[in-house]
């Protein structure tokens, strides 16, 4: 249950429980598993349950405890079952037999050189179909590379998805073979990674589970940047104040072309943040993207400032304020595009999160664009 709780409360949890009662606790788990929870440890209480484990156990996990978190190593475990390509299929059936049991979720076996070079996979399925006297090095197959012990554990994720795998092995830079991926842990960076991106959108850490303090202290940087953006939006209104008092009405209609913008700007945003994520944008299609954004909220622009031209009309009774409103909400929605497409890339270049800082720039952008060519517009045919 531990290895499964939200990471707020599996540290609260480790802080309070002794070093012995820990040892019995993650004494089942998987290596990976125990990994994980070992470096959300202080460094004193890791080395304390280290030394209380076997030596044989000790030395696996403090070789995969070097690894980072985010990367295949971290994810890796390195509970693998490999033969050589020499043996025959009857060997191999009888070393499975041997075996108290197989690792969790094992599809495949894997086979290695007497260096224990990584040089291929045998399907469990196979071994299980195939004729007991047959090679090893006639059944295996050498199509699927093996993951670098540093990819990232997002690259990872972007494997798995696409080769639909359930396992799938790790080497070092010498090409050994060190352990292995399972699909279970995938999900779980799949599952991270799609929360972080959500809660970004929001400009807020993890924090469902955190004190009052530490959830106020995580929200509170975007929330000022935020307020340095609705000044940044309001000294655009304050330029225009000799305009609004003579035509009062415009304070009025102003919010509706922002809104407008903001939310067209959102939603190119969030189409722009999940190809850049799973890495379906890049340099070659982006020009594509843009055109086809540009295109929609030319569209979009047109018929909805006819709607709000038309409402303006019928409750302003002023021509001329209709039209302005039109031409300001197709040019706010074709900023959005523009800002949609083109803020998640330099945030990317600037080693930012776009799901995290798009949102408050994107918006600041249409709520600037919009009220200055509104009211720009404004001041210059109505006064």
């Amino acid at each position: 249950i531990i290895s499964e709780l939200n990471d707020e409360i599996q540290q609260e949890l480790i802080a309070e429980i002794s070093t012995a009662e820990l040892i019995k606790i993650i004494e089942d788990l998987e290596l990976d598993e125990i990994v994980d929870i070992l470096q959300a440890l202080p460094d004193s209480k890791t080395q304390n349950v280290l030394s209380a484990m076997s030596m044989r156990d000790r030395q696996r996990i403090t070789e995969a405890l070097v690894y980072p978190e985010d990367s295949a190593g971290g994810l890796m475990n390195t509970d693998i079952i490999s033969v050589r390509p020499e043996h025959s299929l009857e060997v191999v059936m009888r070393y499975l037999r041997a075996q108290k049991e197989l690792p969790h979720n094992t599809d495949q076996i894997f086979v290695v050189s007497r260096e224990n070079k990584y040089l291929g996979s045998l399907p469990v399925s196979k071994i299980l179909v195939s004729e007991p006297t047959l090679n090893i090095r006639e059944l295996m197959e050498t199509a699927t590379q093996p993951l670098p012990v540093d990819m990232s554990d997002k690259d990872v994720a972007r494997l798995f998805e696409q080769n639909d795998w359930v396992s799938a092995p790790v080497v070092d830079e010498d090409f050994n073979l060190i352990g292995r991926i399972t699909i279970d842990d995938v999900v779980d960076v799949i599952r991270e990674d799609a929360d972080q991106n959500f809660l970004g959108m929001a400009g807020i850490a993890e924090d469902t589970f955190a004190a009052p303090a530490r959830a106020a202290r995580s929200r509170m940087l975007w929330l000022s940047i935020n307020l340095i953006t609705a000044f940044i939006a309001s000294l655009t209104i304050s330029l225009f104040q000799a305009t609004i008092d003579q035509i009062v009405y415009l304070a009025i209609l102003m919010p509706i072309v922002a809104s407008m913008g903001g939310v067209a700007a959102t939603q190119t945003l969030t189409i722009m943040i999940r190809g850049l994520t799973l890495q379906q944008i890049n340099s070659t299609n982006v020009n594509w993207l843009f055109k086809r954004e540009l295109a929609v909220s030319i569209v979009n622009g047109i018929l909805l400032s006819v709607l709000v031209g038309g409402i303006t009309y019928l409750w302003f009774h002023e021509i001329i304020i209709s039209v302005l409103i039109c031409v300001a909400m197709i040019i706010n929605l074709m900023s959005s595009a523009v800002a949609g497409i083109f803020i998640p890339i330099i945030l990317r270049k600037f080693n930012q999160d776009p799901a995290i800082a798009g949102s408050v720039v994107v918006t600041t952008v249409t709520d600037v664009i919009g009220f200055f060519s509104f009211l720009g517009l404004a001041t210059i045919f109505l006064t």
